[in-house]
């Protein structure tokens, strides 16, 4: 690798305030803001909005789509009838 092209890497923390929950990783990304963290170092800080704990596929609370009547509700709406689907090839 040659020096002096690559961005900083560094630690940061990411935070859900949401969900009040934070982890401790490795990124390129720069924060004014800082942290203590449990390991009494001071880090910067992102906040996000989502994250595994407050996204709804990762906690289960998820909404459940009715897969049935999805075809039927695209031919009403754009106006495809049965009639014109038998004559297809």
């Amino acid at each position: 690798m040659r020096p002096g092209i690559h961005p900083d890497y560094h630690p940061i923390v990411f935070r859900d305030k949401s969900a009040d929950f934070a982890f401790l990783t490795r990124s390129t990304m720069t924060s004014d803001q800082t942290i203590e963290w449990e390991d009494g170092n001071i880090y910067p800080v992102v906040d996000v909005d989502v994250s595994c704990a407050s996204h709804p596929f990762w906690t289960g609370r998820g909404r459940i789509l009715d897969t049935a009547g999805r075809v039927e509700k695209f031919e009403r709406r754009y106006g495809r009838t049965r009639k014109e689907k038998r004559e297809l090839p």
